[in-house]
């Protein structure tokens, strides 16, 4: 096993503190916070896959956060007219939440954004360099999520 102190130990740390310095994670797109738009996108997609409307605990589910943090995110979403709340008529307890026109546009102009900036990171890297790189960063994503890394 690698020692911590050797250089290629603290190269890594030195690579993981450069992101969460920069605050890549929480930066803007299109004007949206990441939060807001995983919001907007998955209604967007499931709209597009099957219905036009989603049932709180749906978005929960796939986005994997809980209901009351996707209810936060609705009710700004829906302050700014990009979603709106329905009651579901055969569940009149159950309310459905649909992107609005303008949250349409929104989605359609953020998702361009963010498609934007990883295709200028391909033109950046290049594509062989670019596949390399998702290859990696998705066994490090596996191996953070095995038990005994948590």
């Amino acid at each position: 096993m690698a020692d911590f102190e050797s250089g290629t130990a603290q190269k890594l740390l030195q690579s993981f503190m450069q992101f969460k310095k920069k605050g890549w994670h929480n930066k803007k797109i299109a004007g949206f916070n990441p939060s807001e738009f995983r919001v907007l996108a998955t209604i967007q997609r499931c709209a597009n896959d099957k219905n036009t409307e989603m049932k709180v605990s749906e978005i929960s589910q796939i986005l994997e956060v809980t209901p009351p943090t996707i209810t936060q995110i609705v009710n700004i979403l829906e302050k700014d007219c990009l979603v709106e709340r329905t009651v579901d008529q055969e569940d009149r307890r159950a309310v459905k939440i649909k992107l609005t026109p303008a949250g349409m546009e929104a989605t359609q102009s953020a998702r361009k954004a963010f498609g934007e900036t990883f295709l200028g990171l391909i033109d950046y890297l290049g594509v062989e360099e670019s596949e390399q790189l998702a290859v990696l960063l998705s066994k490090v994503h596996d191996y953070f999520n095995q038990e005994s890394h948590q």
